[in-house]
């Protein structure tokens, strides 16, 4: 043998792949934003995990994106060179839409060869055996750099969101609002000019389409400007659905409950240290609020009338809405966050001790506050318990979020002089606590009656909640 490669003639060899002898033919591949959950358009861009230039691996981490439901972190199908951004951090990506160019190698499905004449046979030789071009290119764009531009079907490269345009531009992009990919550039190259923007506003009915920077004042000595502030997703979301609400016609109902013994004994748990430990750290003992008992109460008051935990359907058949009424307790819970006002879902609370529940909120809150609520934490409710009294606050007139039929408000506890006969039969004023729930319905499904029973209900076992005790399964 001489060294050189020597195939036998009557040997058939398995289909191989077909390189070019010069560089490697490369891929530019856009990887686009996946939907992330139902009925999520859009996302803003909150950070960024990777920069041109940079090497990644199938599941690396590329970019946080926040919807109106949830923060969601996009991992890499791909691995590659990242070449370009397609979004800056706080703008809004359409589902679909371009987030990356990644420079891949390689491309499996297409170096491949078929059966067929490269498969006959090779004829020995004494020079080393040269390696086939391919005779087709992949479907694609080749690039200069022996490079290819592999479209995809979702994304049309005649209107991207990697348009061109100058800082000031997407300042003003930024300001009304307005997503790029929906302008078109007139400027050379495709640009994205002032004029364009103004254009496209004015199309839509942006009334400050004829854009202008904001007026510095002076006040008392100090120079103040106005700004504009762009809803973010979450924010977004509560417009949308505050403004459905106001076709609701609310009526509120309001009622004081005694929580005085209810009060003494979350103390006395808590402060028992061998109660606590018997109990476990892992029942979150150390936060046993009102809430817990209020949402075992709630569920025990809709068991007896659960029209309360019902939801309307009016997309079925519009002429005719009808009624759902609920089986499962799911209560979602309203958090403030540093993002905005989250209602993650405690399900199933019906199933639940009271010190599961306060587990559960324990964990659905700390989820919220840090932005990492799964899309699924955040649907299914059936009614909804804000707990405005953890701030301040005690009689409230909180708004129903539909497709609910209702929403109970806890106000802050509080002390308050009572009369109270004692076993002589003698009256005196003693110290209670109290809070107040405020319940909004509503009236074109529930009637004042339902939900005053419910309230009722809910008031009975708060004051008698070692009876719930009674009651679990």
């Amino acid at each position: 043998m001489n060294g050189n490669r020597i195939f036998s003639k009557h040997r058939k060899l398995p289909p191989r792949r077909l390189f070019h002898n010069s560089t490697t033919l490369n891929a530019i591949t856009p990887y686009l934003l996946a939907d992330i959950g139902e009925g999520i358009t859009e996302c803003r861009i909150t950070s960024w995990s990777v920069k041109p230039g940079d090497y990644i691996q199938q599941f690396d981490p590329i970019c946080e994106v926040q919807s109106d439901k949830a923060s969601v972190e996009i991992t890499s199908r791909f691995e590659g060179t990242v070449k370009a951004l397609h979004y800056e951090v706080d703008d809004m990506a359409a589902v679909g839409s371009p987030l990356v160019d990644i420079e891949t190698e390689d491309i499996e499905g297409l170096e491949d060869v078929p059966d067929g004449p490269g498969d006959q046979p090779m004829h020995s030789t004494n020079e080393a055996t040269a390696v086939s071009e391919p005779q087709s290119a992949p479907s694609g764009v080749k690039l200069s750099d022996n490079r290819l531009l592999i479209p995809s079907l979702a994304y049309s490269p005649t209107k991207t969101n990697s348009q061109i345009a100058t800082p000031a531009v997407r300042h003003i992009l930024k300001e009304l609002g307005l997503n790029i990919s929906n302008i078109q550039g007139t400027g050379k190259g495709g640009r994205v000019l002032k004029e364009d923007v103004q254009r496209h506003a004015a199309a839509i009915g942006i009334a400050s389409a004829s854009y202008e920077a904001p007026k510095t004042v002076e006040i008392g000595g100090l120079q103040a400007q106005d700004h504009r502030i762009q809803l973010s997703p979450i924010q977004n979301q509560m417009f949308q659905t505050m403004t459905r609400s106001l076709s609701i016609p609310h009526f509120l109902y309001t009622h004081n409950v005694d929580v005085t013994e209810l009060a003494a004994f979350r103390k006395r748990v808590t402060n028992d240290s061998s109660l606590v430990a018997h109990l476990g750290a892992n029942h979150s003992t150390t936060k046993l609020s009102v809430l817990p008992f209020v949402l075992k109460a709630l569920s025990q008051a809709v068991t007896e009338y659960p029209v309360v935990n019902s939801v309307l359907d009016t997309e079925t058949d519009p002429s005719r809405p009808h009624l759902v009424v609920k089986a499962a307790h799911n209560f979602g819970l309203a958090v403030d966050t540093p993002k905005g006002l989250l209602v993650p879902v405690v399900r199933n609370v019906q199933s639940h001790s009271i010190l599961s529940i306060a587990a559960e909120i324990s964990r659905l809150s700390q989820l919220a506050k840090e932005g990492r609520l799964a899309p699924d934490d955040m649907t299914g409710a059936t009614l909804v318990v804000s707990n405005i009294g953890s701030i301040g606050g005690h009689i409230v007139a909180p708004v129903i979020l539909p497709p609910m039929t209702a929403i109970l408000a806890v106000g802050q506890a509080t002390q308050v002089p009572a009369f109270e006969t004692d076993v002589t039969g003698h009256e005196k004023i003693v110290k209670k606590e109290q809070v107040t729930l405020s319940w909004s319905a509503d009236h074109r499904v529930l009637d004042g009656a339902n939900v005053a029973r419910c309230a009722q209900s809910l008031e009975l076992w708060l004051q008698n909640f070692e009876a719930l005790a009674l009651m679990l399964k």
